[in-house]
């Protein structure tokens, strides 16, 4: 598993200089407590690290956590991270207590109870490669409810890692009516469709799931046309254990904090303006950090890098302590150098 010193080494090889992060640690960020200290260890790293924090005790989705409490002490937004909020009651009541003091909640939409053991998108790939497939419906049915909800209650809401067309159909008959909509997409959805898990890696086992070639294109033109907000990594270090046995027993998620930048510039080699924007002044902007500029007196935060150098990725380069990525051995063109961040000039090797 990943520590904040090592999370952090690998956020700033990527060249970020500013990270948000998941309350689904050890223990849970659910109290005041909790943000304070992640606020306080956020000092000596060389990117600046945000806290989210629960929205319901332990991430269980059964009573509200302290928001207002964490809100205060720091936290960025609120999440039950990488657990969906299975009940609509709870998440009204979520979005109605933070609409006091102008929060945000984020939601990974997973109906649970669709396909709980399933593997991957379910389709024709699942069923020839034999493995438990889930539904884009499972994703489909939360986007949809939460979109209402949010309207109902006039509230934001931010839905994470959205994977399927109909879903960027519905985020943006959504954001039409006027409701405080946002959404975020990940590199590796941009990047792989299920044809990808062909060789069973389960470092390709994600939740929501790799979709299908379609998904992956309308993924990408959502980032082209402004159906899509911001980029989020959702990097996700495991231990070999996790990730080495046969896939159904594996666990979800990968690393990306590394890659996010060649990965983007290696699908969507055109549009580099705009991506480079959601991974920078648009999340600031939605999650209400100061906007930065480039100028005189200004402290630099920047991002070093080559968009045409091509490179592969290695071990040997890694400073994620974790080695569940499906990107290593992968050649990529765009090269982070490093950046320049609380009066400090931190250069890749």
């Amino acid at each position: 598993k990943e520590t904040i010193e090592t999370g952090a080494a690998a956020a700033a090889a990527g060249g970020y200089t500013d990270v948000f992060l998941l309350p689904n640690t050890n223990p849970v960020v659910d109290s005041k407590a909790q943000v304070e200290y992640l606020r306080q260890r956020s000092a000596t790293q060389p990117v600046n690290l945000h806290p989210i924090g629960a929205v319901t005790r332990q991430t269980e989705g059964k009573d509200l956590a302290e928001m207002y409490d964490m809100r205060s002490s720091g936290a960025i937004a609120f999440s039950d991270g990488i657990r969906s909020i299975q009940s609509a009651g709870l998440l009204v009541k979520a979005l109605q207590y933070i609409k006091a003091f102008g929060g945000i909640i984020i939601q990974l939409p997973d109906d649970q109870s669709i396909s709980p053991h399933g593997l991957m998108n379910e389709g024709v790939v699942s069923t020839s490669l034999g493995l438990a497939g889930k539904p884009a419906m499972a994703e489909e049915l939360i986007v949809a409810r939460d979109i209402k909800l949010a309207r109902y209650t006039d509230s934001k809401l931010h839905l994470t890692a959205i994977s399927t067309a109909k879903s960027v159909e519905y985020v943006n008959r959504g954001k039409a009516s006027g409701i405080q909509l946002s959404c975020s997409v990940t590199p590796y959805h941009l990047y792989f469709n299920e044809e990808s898990l062909q060789e069973y890696d389960t470092n390709l086992k994600v939740n929501p799931p790799i979709r299908t070639e379609a998904d992956r294109l309308r993924l990408i033109e959502a980032v082209k046309d402004g159906t899509v907000d911001c980029i989020a990594t959702h990097h996700l270090p495991h231990e070999a254990d996790s990730k080495v046995s046969e896939f159904e027993y594996a666990r979800n998620g990968m690393t990306g904090l590394e890659t996010a930048f060649a990965v983007l510039n290696t699908v969507i080699p055109n549009e580099s303006e705009r991506w480079v924007r959601l991974l920078s002044s648009q999340p600031r902007a939605l999650f209400g950090l100061p906007a930065l500029s480039i100028q005189e007196g200004q402290k630099a935060t920047l991002t070093l890098f080559d968009p045409d150098k091509e490179w592969t990725y290695t071990l040997s380069q890694k400073r994620s302590r974790s080695q569940n990525s499906p990107f290593l051995g992968k050649t990529l063109r765009g090269k982070v150098w490093g950046i320049i961040n609380k009066d400090q000039l931190i250069l890749n090797p």
